[in-house]
């Protein structure tokens, strides 16, 4: 039985639907998700993958992602996640962008996503404490470097930081 906390929001037959979130990456079905990007000042943090992700294991990725639930606001889904995955709470996060994506993300499964990014201060004196189910280390990381990174060693990221960064970093960050 699927639990509650599962189901997202995926396009069955044009309209929106509660859906298995491991079911929608196994069909490819189109269906909502969130991303965060916590910046200090030109600094973003980074996270990389815990290995017992059930897809892009050990890869990293942008500060936090994830499926809002069925019914959820995306900025409370993002604001959810900030603190299940890092520990991080009293950050507000503001809207930047929505994009839709469709990619191969291993072990059968695509994400096609539409995704409402976030983008998100960082206070002085923030602390991060990785959730490590979730994540296996953190790092800030300058955007200028990042993208340097990502150019090096696309196979260490996750296919949608890759797209982000190549599609919309203008739309995400500004230009």
């Amino acid at each position: 039985m699927t639990a509650a906390a599962d189901l997202i929001p995926t396009w069955i037959e044009g309209r929106l639907a509660p859906f298995d979130k491991l079911g929608a990456h196994l069909r490819g079905l189109r269906h909502k998700a969130v991303s965060v990007f916590l910046m200090e000042g030109d600094r973003v943090l980074i996270q990389r993958r815990a290995l017992g992700k059930y897809h892009t294991p050990g890869l990293w990725a942008n500060t936090c992602c994830t499926h809002p639930h069925w019914d959820e606001a995306p900025v409370d889904c993002a604001s959810r996640r900030l603190r299940e995955e890092l520990g991080i709470e009293g950050v507000a996060p503001i809207f930047a962008d929505q994009v839709e994506y469709r990619a191969d993300v291993g072990g059968g499964m695509t994400e096609h996503e539409v995704v409402d990014i976030f983008t998100a201060r960082a206070p002085k004196g923030l602390t991060v404490t990785p959730n490590r189910d979730e994540v296996m280390e953190v790092r800030w990381i300058t955007l200028a470097d990042l993208v340097a990174e990502v150019a090096a060693s696309p196979d260490r990221f996750t296919p949608w930081l890759r797209i982000y960064l190549a599609e919309h970093r203008a739309r995400i960050f500004g230009a």
